[in-house]
This record gives C-alpha cells, structure tokens and sequence, in this order.
C-alpha cells in the first residue's frame, strides 16, 4: 500500500466538507460522491511504470474507478435463473404470476452494485415477463409495467442503469415500448436487440416511434453482437456488449487526442501508441488482480455465491475516445488537410489513417493476454468509450465531432461502418431527428437497418424537441438540466453529467436529419 500525501489528504478533506454542504444534491449523491472520496485516500495498485505520467498527460483517464476497487465496474446478473430458482440470499422464490415477478425484480435490482452503486443491467426485460404478461389481462398487464418501470426511474436515480427487448416481437416488449412512448423517462436506458429477419415490421416500427418521443430504444446490432459475443450477451449501461453471468472488471480509457497532440509527427506518433497500450492494459491487469485475489467479492457477494454470476463470464474493457481529433491533428502535422469523416467518397486519406490507427490498437489488444479475462479468452474488448462531461475537444469514441457531420445522413451511416467493426464490447453514433420525422417513423427504421446492413453496430435516435434526450450513451431530460442549472435538486444524479456534456460538448447542437 502506497502512502498518500498530507496534502492530498487536506485536499480530500476539503472535498467531503463540500460535498456535505451541497444543497444541489440529494442525501443519496451526497453518499455516493463521499464514498468515492474516501476511496481516493487509499492507494493498493501497484501502478506500472508511465502510468501516472500518461494520467498527468491525459493521456490515460481511469473513469473515477476507485484506487481500491470492491467490486467489479459492470455487473451482469442472469436474470433467467432468478426467476427458474428464486435467491436464497433474498429469500425470494420463483415467481408465478407478473405481480409477484415485478416484485421480485424490484427487490433484486436494488442489490446489483456497479462502479456506480445501481445496477447497470435489470434483465431482458420482454423475455422475462412474457410468460406472465400472457396470462394476464392486457390493460392490467400494462398497468402493472407501467408502474414497475415509474419504480425504476424514481429508485434507481442513474441512467446507466439498462434494460433489453428483442430480438423476437413479445406483448410483453410492445407494452413496454407502449409505457415509454406514453410517459418519456431518462431510466432505465433500454436497447432493442434489432434483426430485420427476426423481428417483425410493426414492432419495429413501434420501436422507432418510442424512440421519438422517448429517445429509445436504441437499435444494437443484434447479428454483429452475435457473432462476436454469441447468443449469451445483453446491452448494458451506455451501450456496453457483455456476457450474461459476468461483466467486465473495468473500463479504462485511452485519450487519442490528448496522445496526438503531445508527439512531433506521425512517425513519433506510432511508438506513443503502442507504449500507451501497454501501460494501460498493464493498468487493467493490476485492477483485476486485486480484484480477483484480494477484493473477496467473488468469495462473498451473493451474486456469485448463488451463480447469478462467475467469475469466468467476465472480461474487460479497453475504451478509447478522440479518434476523429487524433487523426485530425496528425493531418495536421503532417502538412495535409483532409479531416475525419469529411470526405466523400469514403474512406478519405484521413479515414484511411484512422483504420490504421484502429487496426494498430486492436491488434495490440488482442496480442495482450489477461488470466482472468475467461468470458473472451484472457483477451480485453475494444469499447468506443461515449466521454465524460469536463471532456473538451474530444469526441466520443470514433465519432465525428460535432459541428462537422456531413450534409447527407448515408454518407454518416457509411462512416460509422467503417469503425463500428472494431469495438466488440460496444459503440454508437447518436442522431438527432426534426419533430417532423415523427410522421414518418419508416424513414427511420430504413436509416437504421441501411446503416446495419453497412457494418453500424449501435443507433440511437431522438426528436428535436424530445425532453428525453440522449447525451452521449445516456439519457438525461433538458427540462432537469435546466433545473440544475438554476441550482434545483434533481432526481438522477446523471442529470449533471448531461449538464456537464451541453456546456463542454456541445451535445445540444448536433446536426439535426
């Protein structure tokens, strides 16, 4: 264990004082926000070298996992097996009818921890109820999700937290696209697991209604997902591909811009790639060691006592952000004047540089081996990371920055093809639609499954003059920003992140399709 400074510790000091003197936030931000600053006062990884001089740079960003870590960051409950077995630890037994299922899923979500205390997964929402929903009547059915789902927005105060449906069409999916196009809320976040061969046209187009209004489902991919993840995977947080049983330990992050800007040339600038790489997956490995051998979570919780969870279902996550001001910069230095995402026909010069930074990365990620990783065979996942909200100048994932999409939505579609490939455990490109669209909401599925059929993997789409909108991989509703911002308490603490992402990235003045 590694001492910690006095002056770090009177700084941290400071902090908790503050935080417990913050009337913007609600007693439960408070507990959160102080748990994470009391965890900065203990430091138990034993850091590689050049790792706390990428951090200074930038370069790295460890996305506020504590210093000592209790848990892993996503968890991925099977929620199939809650409901065959029930939980001794909850004492809970299987449910028989969709009162008693809702109300075992109300009590076991609020045990799932993530990196931020709430569950980022609450199942396949559909294929779990539809047993139930079936032999009940319609409206009550609807009633009763309805007001499960009011639970979840006003318990789970973080719209990380996630649920799916599809790929298959179900009643029980249709009354929740129904419930979410009726009453928008920001949790939980949903996906809709989309195969146009599997999935029929009116439900489809149910979903894209919802999304209008409500800003999802989101459409995954639900093919590429497949064959990278098999059929045993399901969408959680912002948009993160995981195996079902397990999860990812962590999540860190590489800063491509940050990296690109601190080398002379593209030549200096392939050597500060790869020992970035790998300072940063020798990070992860020394997260997970503690995690697996020292931590005791999967001794203790009962998650994986139970088989809720294993350790062999879980892997890691490798993000990155700033791909589209990575290349730009390098453009740049080298005297040329292409820019990311700019040029069409596609891939222009400057695309082309992005491919081979992205096949440089994935390379030495998949080269790397980790013994804990068992869920993807001891390798680390390529996650097209959706940003932070004090991130300035950097653009999420292999996004083209804001301000810069090009004139026609297919030539958009076309690029996002081009990299979605690369990121397995997920990424996204978000579109923002005129109120007009509404209208026509085939317009919308066909955008989508072109963009599919083009190599996208994760599209949200949202109305113009939605209060539900989605931020970055999250939602948030502008009405509670605007509180916020006017020194209001809000419900969902990521209400500030969104907040955060309007002032400094500009989420608010994407081009409009």
């Amino acid at each position: 264990m590694r001492a910690i400074t006095m002056e770090r510790v009177e700084e941290t000091r400071g902090k908790i004082l503050e935080t417990v003197c913050d009337q913007t936030l609600t007693h439960e931000q408070k507990v959160y926000s102080l748990e994470k600053l009391s965890e900065s006062l203990i430091e138990v990884l034993d850091l590689p070298r050049g790792y706390e001089d990428l951090k200074a740079a930038g370069v790295i960003c460890d996305l506020t996992e504590s210093n000592c870590p209790p848990r892993p960051r996503y968890i991925v409950p099977d929620y199939a097996k809650l409901f065959r077995e029930g939980s001794r630890f909850l004492e809970l037994t299987p449910p028989h009818d969709l009162e008693e299922a809702l109300n075992t899923l109300s009590i076991f979500i609020r045990h799932v921890p993530s990196v931020t205390n709430f569950p980022v997964f609450i199942g396949f929402l559909d294929r779990l109820l539809e047993p139930f929903v079936l032999k009940e009547d319609r409206a009550r059915a609807k009633k009763q999700i309805g007001l499960f789902l009011r639970y979840v927005d006003r318990t789970i105060t973080d719209s990380f937290c996630h649920a799916d449906i599809g790929p298959e069409e179900t009643l029980a999916g249709r009354l929740i696209l129904e419930c979410e196009k009726e009453d928008p809320r920001s949790v939980p976040n949903l996906s809709f697991l989309y195969d146009p061969a599997v999935c029929g046209e009116d439900f489809a187009l149910l979903a894209a209604e919802t999304a209008l209004k409500s800003a999802k489902p989101s459409f995954a991919n639900h093919r590429m997902f497949v064959r990278e993840l098999g059929e045993n995977y399901a969408i959680v947080s912002c948009y993160n591909g995981l195996p079902v049983g397990g999860g990812s330990y962590t999540l860190s992050r590489l800063r491509l811009g940050h990296l690109a800007a601190g080398v002379k040339d593209l030549a200096a600038f392939w050597p500060a790639l790869e020992h970035a790489v790998q300072v940063m997956m020798a990070y992860m490995d020394t997260r997970i060691a503690f995690m697996v051998e020292k931590s005791g979570f999967f001794e203790s919780n009962f998650l994986a006592v139970e088989g809720f969870i294993s350790r062999e279902r879980f892997t890691a996550m490798f993000g990155l952000v700033g791909l589209a001001e990575c290349v730009n910069t390098l453009m740049e230095k080298e005297g040329k004047p292409g820019r990311f995402g700019q040029s069409v026909p596609m891939p222009s010069e400057a695309d082309r540089l992005g491919i081979t930074i992205m096949e440089r990365i994935d390379a030495l990620v998949k080269a790397h081996h980790n013994p804990w990783c068992g869920a993807t065979e001891g390798r680390f996942l390529l996650h097209g990371q959706v940003g932070i909200d004090s991130d300035t100048g950097e653009s999420p994932a292999a996004r083209i920055p804001i301000g810069e999409e090009p004139e026609e939505i297919s030539d958009h579609l076309i690029h996002c093809g081009l990299f979605h490939g690369f990121f397995p455990a997920g990424t996204g490109d978000v579109f923002t639609v005129e109120a007009t669209a509404g209208r026509n909401p085939a317009y919308l599925l066909d955008m989508v499954k072109g963009g599919f059929s083009r190599g996208g993997r994760y599209f949200s789409i949202y109305s113009s003059d939605s209060d539900v909108i989605r931020v970055t991989g999250y939602l948030v509703k502008r009405s509670e920003m605007d509180k916020l911002a006017a020194g209001t308490r809000v419900l969902q603490d990521t209400t500030a992140l969104g907040l955060g992402a309007a002032r400094n990235g500009k989420i608010l003045e994407r081009k409009r399709r």
